[in-house]
């Protein structure tokens, strides 16, 4: 960080200049890239005045502080900018986290289309409709290694379809033509 001190209508004093410097390193960590600070201490009378001008990432944060003791107004102005410097990581923060939501919704919306753009009927079979009971069908596809199995139940007269499952057990659909 480039920090250069000023004195006005005295003389300054190095106590002044460190602590100063010192107060403002600690901003440092609010900065990804370096920073300079522009610090103008002043005494008029029985009143100590401290501005501050702080430019790093594009951003500019000015803070201006009066007070009867020099540490006092230091420690006043640094609390400002401190605050506006928060103020300013929040608001980047929530719109990053906005955008990346945005993005991440339009990219699920995209990867849609272009599932139903590019599905297409690849294999067409026909089906010979087996008259069997439901323990039959589960039978069948234990003894054969099909996803799923459509048959005629022969209680109901219906169309049917047992599936087999991610963990192994069978699920059963039936229509009701």
């Amino acid at each position: 960080m480039n920090i250069s001190v000023t004195f006005r209508n005295s003389e300054g004093e190095d106590w002044q200049k460190t602590y100063v410097q010192e107060r403002i390193e600690k901003l440092k960590k609010y900065f990804d890239a370096p920073a300079e600070a522009h610090i103008i201490l002043s005494t008029e009378k029985f009143r100590n005045v401290v501005e501050i001008n702080l430019s790093a990432n594009g951003w500019n944060v000015n803070a201006k502080e009066e007070d009867k003791d020099m540490h006092l107004a230091v420690d006043s102005c640094i609390d400002k900018i401190e605050k506006q410097l928060k103020k300013q990581k929040e608001k980047i923060r929530e719109h990053k986290a906005r955008s990346i939501r945005h993005a991440a919704r339009k990219a699920a919306e995209d990867l849609e289309e272009d599932d139903y753009a590019a599905a297409k009927v690849v294999e067409t079979r026909k089906v010979v409709l087996k008259p069997m009971s439901l323990e039959e069908a589960v039978l069948e596809m234990e003894g054969n290694k099909a996803r799923f199995l459509i048959y005629r139940d022969t209680a109901s007269e219906n169309v049917s379809l047992v599936y087999r499952l991610d963990d192994g057990n069978f699920a059963h659909i039936e229509t009701n033509s």
